[in-house]
């Protein structure tokens, strides 16, 4: 029984591992969008993204029964089981394959974090310049007004054409 629920538990973890390599090419891809202003790919790249994410939200909620189960066979914590400690009480050979599984996860999911926070400043950087943009088309747009000191109203310079009537 003890065997069987490491097996389960390691063929979860070992899934859990090829969608965060899945979800790591993901992102690349992602920052490479976003460097290149790809809209269209982007927005594909998002949506495989979501579903990744809820595909190994799903994996995740297995993982803690298949941990629980094999704590409760090793006499580990049962309520928080713990990957490591989980291979502390296995010894042996199973416990260094949950040990490398382990030191894989952790790997991938620090440079996940790591793209993710990168690919968030490449959206903000974006978005600033767009907002920059429209400000400088607004201004242009709607020219400056300004008075004078004596309190008699001056025309500034305007940046933009002036919008003509075309009536007969």
């Amino acid at each position: 029984m003890k065997q069987e629920s490491f097996e389960k538990l390691v063929s979860n973890l070992e899934e859990i591992t090829k969608q965060y390599r899945l979800l790591l090419d993901c992102v690349r891809k992602e920052k490479e969008c976003l460097i290149q202003t790809d809209i269209e790919k982007l927005n594909e790249i998002n949506s495989l993204k979501e579903q990744l994410l809820m595909h190994a939200r799903s994996l995740d909620t297995l993982r803690v029964t298949y941990a629980t189960d094999l704590a409760q066979h090793v006499g580990g914590d049962v309520r928080e089981p713990r990957l490591l400690e989980l291979a502390q009480k296995m010894g042996g050979a199973e416990g260094d394959r949950l040990r490398s599984i382990h030191s894989t996860l952790e790997l991938l999911t620090k440079r996940l974090v790591e793209l993710n926070r990168e690919n968030a400043n490449y959206a903000e950087s974006a978005l600033n310049t767009v907002n920059s943009a429209m400000e400088n088309i607004k201004d242009s747009v709607m020219g400056q007004k300004t008075y004078q000191k004596k309190g008699t109203y001056r025309q500034g310079h305007d940046k933009s054409g002036h919008f003509v009537s075309k009536e007969a």
